[in-house]
């Protein structure tokens, strides 16, 4: 019996440590925890779940982009509070993203959901041969508004993947 119960202990153990990373890896998230510090920008960002401390830090709605974000079938983002002067100074830093992602909650209330990380791609190509990475993560280029994007769903999860752009708990802004 304990020889049966150490069999079925390892298998299990196995099957589950191959379970996370294969779920960690079709998430495009596997191995990120070692680059990028979730904690840490949490902590850098916290303030900004207050949308008046946001504003008053340099972010916000910018015509064209203050609308909601949403992806029928597929997911939402929510509303995009931006930091124009993070946006043109070129520099990825994790601890400085240069977008606030907010989506309403239960209550109405906006929540602080996500952070993006975004570089005016004719800027940037000028320059360099290579994608933007930010801690080694390599940033994809969203073509209809000319820019190099990566989200970061630091404080929603996103069954979809970490670094998804969109989230399919989030309909219409609003988070379900």
């Amino acid at each position: 019996m304990i020889r049966f119960l150490k069999t079925h202990y390892k298998w299990t153990v196995l099957a589950a440590a191959a379970l996370v990373a294969g779920s960690a890896q079709a998430n495009g998230s596997f191995n990120f925890a070692q680059q990028y510090d979730v904690g840490e920008v949490r902590e850098s960002v916290g303030a900004f779940h207050n949308i008046p401390l946001a504003e008053a830090g340099g972010y916000a709605l910018l015509p064209g982009l203050d609308g909601c974000f949403d992806n029928p079938g597929v997911g939402g983002m929510g509303v995009h509070y931006i930091n124009t002067t993070l946006l043109n100074n070129m520099v990825l830093d994790p601890n400085q993203p240069q977008a606030m992602v907010y989506a309403r909650g239960a209550d109405g209330a906006q929540r602080l959901v996500a952070v993006e990380y975004i570089i005016p791609a004719a800027l940037w190509d000028a320059t360099h041969s290579t994608v933007p990475r930010l801690a080694g993560i390599k940033m994809h280029l969203e073509t209809d508004l000319g820019v190099y994007v990566l989200h970061a769903w630091i404080w929603e999860f996103n069954p979809a993947g970490f670094f998804k752009d969109w989230n399919p708990r989030i309909s219409q802004c609003v988070l379900n």
